[in-house]
């Protein structure tokens, strides 16, 4: 595993449409443990592979119960409404509030290339919809009103 550099606002890459992912080898193994250790030593919940500069269609998700790894994700259900603040591993010290569904329903591969559904609501839920965006080239400051920036030093 290695950690891997976490492209920031303004690379060219956050912009760009990820492609599906079609060969589920050692490579996209090693490319998801890599994400996970650089989620994890960045204190994120949430990682998707554009943020490591590779335009393959796999997320991963951890918000205090484990990983997820969600490969050519699909939302296909979502209900009800939440506004809350949200913050991005590719924008440090910007938050603002986006609207997210409060349930919804994902269809995806695991890293085995077997399908799966999952239900997820709440903060769960936020992750996804902001991780799927992440790989059409939404930035959450794109839906986001009320954006926050962290003041630095002695500002």
């Amino acid at each position: 595993m290695a950690y891997r550099e976490i492209r920031k606002l303004g690379d060219d890459i956050l912009r760009k449409k990820a492609r599906e992912v079609t060969i589920f080898d050692n490579r996209l193994k090693m490319l998801i443990e890599d994400m996970a250790e650089t989620m994890k030593k960045a204190s994120g919940i949430g990682l998707a592979a554009p943020q490591v500069g590779i335009l393959k269609r796999v997320i991963i998700v951890d918000i205090g119960e484990g990983l997820n790894v969600f490969i050519n994700p699909e939302i296909i259900e979502m209900d009800g409404e939440i506004i809350d603040v949200e913050g991005c591993l590719s924008i440090p010290g910007v938050y603002g509030e986006v609207a997210r569904p409060q349930r919804l329903k994902v269809k995806a591969k695991d890293e085995k290339g077997l399908d799966f559904e999952l239900e997820a609501e709440g903060l769960f839920a936020r992750a996804i919809c902001h991780e799927i965006d992440h790989l059409n080239g939404v930035l959450f400051i794109d839906k986001a009103n009320n954006i926050i920036e962290e003041k630095k030093g002695d500002e």
